[in-house]
């Protein structure tokens, strides 16, 4: 089944930014063990820190809001679900890495931003 996302909205310094795409990834951090055995296989892995990435595509708002888009710190980047039985997932202590701006012919300006988060929470 389809799971379909309704908004998703960057709050920076209590400033809400409409956000157009965002591609959040995973990195579990685990990592295979190489021992010296006959069957030369991995025998396992190890746990790791786990690290959340999102490349966030953000329409830089009208209404005179300035943001200071190289040092966002501790922002949230929240996915709000599409009717009822959807469950909502907040990233939380967001920060940036990484801004680019890009301008399309339909005077839009969006902000590509890459950032890392502390944690994901799915409500």
């Amino acid at each position: 089944m389809a799971e379909y996302v309704g908004a998703i909205v960057l709050e920076v310094d209590g400033v809400e930014v409409e956000v157009t795409k965002c591609d959040p990834k995973v990195s579990t951090g685990r990592k295979g063990v190489k021992t010296l055995n006959r069957t030369g296989r991995m025998r396992g892995f190890i746990q790791g820190i786990a690290e959340y990435t999102l490349s966030i595509t953000a329409v830089k708002p009208k209404d005179g809001a300035k943001i200071d888009w190289d040092n966002i710190t501790n922002a949230k980047v929240t996915f709000y679900p599409l009717g009822d039985d959807g469950s909502r997932t907040t990233y939380q202590g967001c920060f940036t890495t990484e801004v680019g701006e890009s301008y399309t012919v339909d005077n839009e300006a969006v902000i590509d931003i890459q950032m890392g988060a502390l944690n994901k929470v799915v409500e």
